[in-house]
C-alpha cells in the first residue's frame, strides 16, 4: 500500500509478523562492534552526525538491537549515549528524557506505527536536536518490484525522499540527505 499524503509504502498490519517471530529474525543479526565491515557501514551515519554535534551532546540509540555498535562508535567520538530497544533494552525511562540527538539506524523500516513513533521521537528530541536515520529509500515503482529490501518480512515501511520531505514539513525540521540511505533531520 502507499499513502497518498506522504508516499510511504507500507505492509498492511494483517501481514505483520508476531512479536515472537519478529524477534527471532532480529536474533539472527550479527551487529558486532569489532567487525570492521559493519563499522564502515555505520560510519556512513556516525561520521556526518558527529561532525554536526557539539561535544558533550547526549544521544539515544533508538532501536539499538542486540549489539549496540553504533552507540559504541559515537562514544568513541566523545558523545554520551543511552540505549532503547523494545526487545533488547526496553527501558521506557529513556523515552521520557530529552535528547540532543537520536539515532535510528536500520530501524524505521520496522515500525508498525511510524507516525506515532516519529511524533514520539520529535517530542523527546530537544530544540535544534538532530534525528539521524539510516534506511534504504524507495526510488520508483519499477525498482521497488525487484528490490531485495522488500523480502525481509520485518521490513514493513519503505520511505522515499518525498516521505522524508513530508516528515520534515510536518515536524518543522531541516532535512539533509547524505548518500543513498542517511537522513539527518535537525529540529527547528
Amino acid at each position: 500500500m502507499q499513502c497518498p499524503n506522504c508516499s510511504l509504502v507500507f505492509v498492511p498490519k494483517s501481514f505483520h509478523l508476531t512479536s515472537e517471530d519478529e524477534k527471532a529474525v532480529y536474533d539472527l543479526h550479527k551487529n558486532d562492534v569489532f567487525d570492521e565491515g559493519y563499522r564502515r557501514f555505520l560510519s556512513r551515519i556516525t561520521r556526518p552526525l558527529s561532525e554536526q554535534l557539539t561535544q558533550g551532546a547526549r544521544g539515544l540509540d533508538f532501536g539499538c538491537g542486540p549489539g549496540p555498535a553504533l552507540s559504541k562508535m559515537m562514544e568513541e567520538n566523545g558523545f554520551d549515549m543511552s540505549l532503547y530497544d523494545p526487545y533488547y533494552d526496553n527501558n521506557q525511562e529513556m523515552l521520557n528524557q530529552r535528547w540532543d540527538f537520536i539515532t535510528a539506524t536500520e530501524v524505521v523500516e520496522h515500525l508498525s506505527s511510524p507516525g506515532k513513533e516519529f511524533r514520539r521521537l520529535f517530542t523527546i528530541l530537544k530544540d535544534c536536536g538532530t534525528l539521524g536515520i539510516m534506511t534504504k529509500l524507495v526510488i520508483d515503482r519499477e525498482a521497488f518490484a525487484r528490490w531485495h529490501y522488500i523480502h525481509d518480512q520485518t521490513h514493513i515501511c519503505f520511505y522515499s525522499r518525498e516521505t522524508f520531505k513530508y516528515l520534515a514539513a510536518e515536524f518543522n525540521t531541516e532535512l539533509e540527505f547524505i548518500g543513498n540511505d542517511v537522513i539527518l533531520m535537525r529540529k527547528n
